[in-house]
């Protein structure tokens, strides 16, 4: 079992990031929020990881915290879910807004994400009731930052910004994320300034 990786961002795929570790490149499939997260970032990061073995081959997916892999892991669990489902479900929504959807039963959120029906939604609810818990959320609150320090840039925040800026104009996350990367070396400016660099790259 592979706990985590440690290497450098060699590339940035749509929903993949090539990890650079000691000469190896390991795709390891990821959230649109890392990909965003990853952008720019520059020296080495520590990624969490879930390896699937199935007869067709091997896949890792990953994650800059450890609770987003115990959610993974814990959405596994559910029947009609797979690691693709996982992913999917956790790049439409973060590991507390998928806590309070369960909390409040709130299956029509949890089903806006690709590949995630009503059906299947309630059936998540029902099963993670007593497994995913408001109170978890305080409980991992800094854990973003404390396993960050070493890992994301600084600039991360302004980035996530933009992105943020980006979505509501009605962009998807996979071309705003893609605008971003295209915006160059972006560390040390504001999120407004990051914004008109992935517009300009988009011509809008």
């Amino acid at each position: 079992m592979i706990a985590y990786l440690c290497g450098e961002v060699a590339d940035i795929l749509e929903n993949s990031v090539i990890l650079d570790v000691g000469g190896v490149g390991y795709e390891i499939g990821v959230t649109g929020s890392t990909c965003e997260r990853l952008s720019g970032v520059k020296g080495k990061v520590k990624i969490h990881t879930y390896l699937q073995v199935k007869d067709d081959g091997i896949q890792i997916f990953g994650f800059l915290r450890k609770d987003d892999l115990r959610v993974f892991r814990l959405l596994l669990g559910v029947s009609g879910i797979g690691p693709k489902g996982a992913i999917a479900l956790l790049s439409s929504m973060e590991a507390d807004d998928l806590r309070f959807a369960v909390a409040t039963g709130d299956a029509r959120a949890i089903s806006r994400a690709p590949g995630i029906g009503m059906k299947t939604a309630q059936r998540l609810i029902i099963d993670l009731k007593d497994k995913l818990k408001l109170e978890d959320a305080l409980e991992h609150l800094g854990e973003a930052e404390e396993e960050g320090s070493s890992q994301v840039s600084e600039d991360s925040s302004a980035r996530g910004e933009a992105m943020e800026a980006l979505r509501a104009l009605g962009i998807p996350q996979a071309d705003a994320a893609a605008a971003i990367r295209a915006a160059g070396d972006v560390t040390g400016l504001d999120a407004e300034e990051i914004l008109k660099r992935a517009l300009r790259q988009m011509r809008l």
